[in-house]
Parts: structure tokens; C-alpha cells; sequence
């Protein structure tokens, strides 16, 4: 049964069957391979080309694919659909997101919902709690994949789905740097390829990995999800590095807001860069926690909340 509280929106069951709890964690080649090739470019070449300026490169760019790219074009544009933008800007904020270089679009939408959908029943695989021995979680998140034995059906919408440029930009995710690194290597040779291409991916992906295992185990909790498996947490003063998305206990609140940090104190440069866009008239209707749906199973664990105000 899929009630309101297990609902994620790409999701369904597709027979009685269907559970988050019965499954096998096997090697993913090119998951695994992926990431540890670029690793060891990142290790051994980016030891012996660093530079300031490819330094400077990579941290830049990096904050600009994982800013503009993953928390606004793939988390909350096409995932979550929390705020509307002409379809040229959702084209080139999601292509900014699969340059992080974990996936495609579609890659991405299935890898977040069934994670998601997995975290709202009671008990899931251990593969979605992020609770086991570190090493564990990063050897299973980085190199491997769960296959469930009873999945659920996952359908993405037509008019995503039957889209050809997001086909085009999920068949070709990884040759979607080819172009960067053309243009890095005539601005500043091969350093600047290694920089801003493999030290950038293994950075943004082990960034990725170890903020969704602190998120859903250490830091502070405004919200309780009851009946879920899974609380997200909110990790204080990492809000500008991650991005906003350390706020991941008011994301868990409010999945569909497009502002994850909910005061004045939770920095949340994702949602400063959709007030800039908005301010230029480029995005529109932004959600907020005030505009979401009443959640029964969601309990306030602050006496005096003022989230949804905001």
C-alpha cells in the first residue's frame, strides 16, 4: 500500500511484494571504475601539476556545478520541482548538474527517489541508512549498487522522460567533460585539465557521499518523521560549503521547499543564488515549507517553530 506518508512522486509499488528491505549490495563497474579513475588522476597527477591558478580553477568551478548544477538543477529543479524557470535555463542548470560527474539526469532522479522512497517506510536496506561503519558506507555508496529483490516501479514524467536533450545529456554524461577539458587544457595545459576535471569530480562525489552520511547521523533536529526509517539531520556551520544542503533536517520536513536553510543562522547559498535569479525575473514560484501539503507524520521537536512562517 502506498500511503501519503511513503508517497515519493516517481515511485509506485509494483506488486505486494514490493519492499525496501530484501535486496543485495553488488560492484557497480562503472561506478567503481569511474570514480577510482579519476582518483588516481586526482592522487598522482594533481601532485604534480598543482598550481594556483588550476587550484583556483577547480575551487571555482566546483562551486559553480555544485551550486547552479546539483542543488538547483538536478535536487531542486527536476527532482523536486521547487520553483519554474524557462526551459533553457532548467537545460543548462541540469547540465551544470550532471558535470558534478555522479550521472546522468535520469541517473540521478531514479538514485535520489529510491533512496527517498526507501527512508519513508518503517525499515529499510541498510545500503539507505547511512549507518553502518564509515569505511563500510563509502566502500558500498562509491563502488556499489543495491539491487532489490521486490523494487518499485519507477516512471519518470512524459515530459522529461520523452525529452531529447535530457536523453541526449543521460547517454552522454561522461563525455559531457570532453569539452571543459578542451577548454582548460588551451587556457592552461594539462594541469588545469587535472584540476578541473578529475580533482573536481573526486571531490564533488566524495563530498556528496560524506555529507549524506553525517546528515543522516550526526547534528541538530528541528523535525521527526514518525514511521520512517531514516531522520535527516541538520549539520551547523558546513551551510556554505555544502551549498545548503547540510540542512538535510528540514529538507527531510519540507522536501519540496526551494530554501533548505529555514533561518537567518542556516546559510544557504542555493537559495541566495534563486533569489538572484528570481530577482532578474529568470525563475518564478518558489516554493517555501508554508506552501507544502500538512504532513501528519511530521512532528516539530522545536516548542516555538517558525520555519513555516518564513
Amino acid at each position: 500500500m502506498n500511503t501519503p506518508a511513503l508517497q515519493v512522486r516517481r515511485m509506485s509499488p509494483a506488486a505486494a511484494e514490493t519492499n525496501p528491505v530484501e535486496g543485495q549490495v553488488e560492484w557497480s563497474p562503472v561506478k567503481s571504475l569511474w570514480f577510482t579513475g579519476h582518483l588516481i588522476i586526482a592522487v598522482v597527477g594533481g601532485w604534480h601539476t598543482a598550481s594556483v591558478g588550476a587550484v583556483v580553477l577547480s575551487a571555482v568551478f566546483t562551486g559553480l556545478t555544485l551550486c547552479l548544477g546539483h542543488t538547483l538543477g538536478l535536487h531542486r529543479l527536476i527532482i523536486h520541482r521547487s520553483f519554474t524557470c524557462p526551459r533553457w535555463l532548467e537545460y543548462v542548470l541540469v547540465h551544470l548538474g550532471t558535470v558534478v560527474g555522479m550521472g546522468g539526469p535520469y541517473a540521478m532522479l531514479y538514485l535520489h527517489d529510491i533512496r527517498d522512497w526507501a527512508q519513508r517506510h518503517e525499515v529499510c536496506h541498510p545500503f539507505y541508512t547511512d549507518q553502518r561503519p564509515m569505511w563500510r558506507d563509502a566502500l558500498w555508496q562509491l563502488h556499489c549498487r543495491l539491487r532489490l529483490k521486490h523494487p518499485p516501479q519507477f516512471e519518470i514524467e512524459r515530459e522529461v522522460r520523452e525529452d531529447r536533450v535530457y536523453q541526449f545529456m543521460q547517454r552522454t554524461w561522461m563525455l559531457q567533460q570532453a569539452p571543459y577539458a578542451v577548454l582548460f587544457y588551451l587556457l592552461g595545459g594539462i594541469g588545469w585539465v587535472v584540476w578541473g576535471i578529475s580533482v573536481r569530480i573526486v571531490v564533488s562525489i566524495i563530498g556528496h557521499w560524506l555529507i549524506g552520511y553525517f546528515a543522516h547521523n550526526l547534528g541538530e533536529r528541528d523535525w521527526h518523521l514518525q514511521g520512517h526509517a531514516v531522520q535527516g539531520y541538520n549539520i551547523p556551520h558546513l551551510g556554505l560549503i555544502t551549498m545548503g544542503e547540510c540542512w538535510h533536517n528540514n529538507h527531510h520536513a519540507f522536501p519540496e521547499s526551494a530554501r533548505l536553510g529555514l533561518t537567518q543562522a542556516q546559510h544557504d547559498p542555493g537559495w541566495w543564488a534563486l533569489r538572484a535569479l528570481n530577482f532578474f525575473g529568470l525563475i518564478k514560484h518558489m516554493k517555501l515549507p508554508a506552501d507544502m501539503p500538512e504532513r501528519p507524520e511530521l512532528i516539530s521537536l522545536n516548542p516555538n517553530p517558525n520555519h513555516t512562517n518564513i
